[in-house]
């Protein structure tokens, strides 16, 4: 069994600086760095067989090169009880088309269509004991917070590893998209 998701990659000048924004918040998980993405469409479990089907699939998508703006805070919860700290991504209609583009490949593979509405974001902390006050305190004093467009040229299938130290992320596959970014990702990015 092989744990896969679908997700954009952050070139590592974007990684760092909201590296740097990681502080201030008791109890918070924080992201490392090399973990941050932005997630396009989360798979789960799945055996050797439906990889390749995934990975067939994900090489007939054919999406424009565009810019992802990174862009204010937000939250997720679960009751009252906040559980994610996130940075937010502008929806674009380039982001959206990709997005789903890729949840149909994916369902066309067999797996089960996601349920829960789509929300573009990076997440920064996960927060199981952190205080909520200081979760605003972090919003409020980092806001307003805006990135300059970042080019996005492709999009990645990536494997989860869960560990007692937490998930850590590895590449398999990437996906070029076309237009004038394209090349803008190099290796090492």
């Amino acid at each position: 069994m092989i744990r896969l998701f679908v997700a954009l990659e952050l070139p590592e000048s974007v990684r760092t600086r909201l590296s740097f924004l990681c502080a201030g918040i008791p109890g918070a998980r924080w992201v490392a760095p090399e973990n941050m993405h932005m997630t396009l469409r989360f798979i789960g479990d799945v055996e050797e067989p439906v990889y390749d089907e995934v990975v067939d699939a994900l090489l007939d998508v054919r999406a424009p090169a565009f810019d992802l703006v990174l862009r204010d805070f937000g939250t997720f919860e679960q009751g009252r009880i906040v559980h994610t700290l996130w940075v937010g991504v502008e929806r674009t209609e380039a982001l959206m088309n990709l997005q789903a583009k890729i949840e149909r490949a994916i369902t066309g593979a067999g797996q089960e269509p996601e349920r829960r509405r789509y929300m573009p974001h990076v997440t920064l902390a996960r927060l199981k004991v952190a205080p909520e006050h200081r979760v605003a305190e972090f919003i409020a004093g980092n806001s307003p917070f805006r990135l300059e467009p970042i080019p996005v040229g492709r999009f990645a299938l990536f494997s989860s590893h869960l560990s007692r130290n937490g998930a850590s992320y590895t590449v398999e596959e990437v996906f070029p998209l076309t237009g004038a970014f394209a090349e803008a990702w190099g290796e090492g990015e």
